[in-house]
């Protein structure tokens, strides 16, 4: 049976996700800040989500036609194969936070969130416009 969503939601919420739980750690370090001995952790999943997704290394995807979709995804795929490797690595040699590195991370990680909050916001108003022209 064909969705009622278009197939990139499953993707953007699941990559939303990864932004929390990143957001979660920037601001676990920024908390350690003057803990003596605390490493700064991160989390990194893009290169995971890159190799899910059947993308190389530079991200560049083949298309055929200008119209078609640039990639395929199946949600339950990528979920199993991003999450199975997927753990907040420590960042040896570096007994405390810095500031500036964080702030930045939390900046940049911020702006990806809202980028991917307005594409669900749109798809979402898409899907609701088409059902209200439906009732016509």
């Amino acid at each position: 049976m064909k969705s009622l969503f278009p197939d990139h939601i499953d993707l953007t919420a699941k990559v939303m996700d990864f932004q929390l739980q990143r957001q979660n750690i920037v601001s676990a370090n920024l908390a350690n800040i003057n803990t003596p001995g605390y490493k700064a952790r991160t989390l990194e999943f893009e290169k995971d989500l890159q190799a899910a997704l059947g993308l190389s290394e530079s991200g560049a995807v083949a298309r055929t036609h200008p119209d078609h979709f640039p990639l395929a995804f199946a949600a339950d795929q990528t979920e199993a194969s991003v999450t199975k490797s997927l753990t907040p690595r420590v960042v040896q040699g570096v007994d405390n936070v810095d500031l500036d590195k964080e702030m930045a991370a939390m900046a940049k990680n911020n702006l990806l969130y809202n980028t991917l909050a307005t594409v669900m916001q749109k798809s979402f108003t898409g899907l609701k416009q088409t059902i209200a022209d439906g009732g016509k």
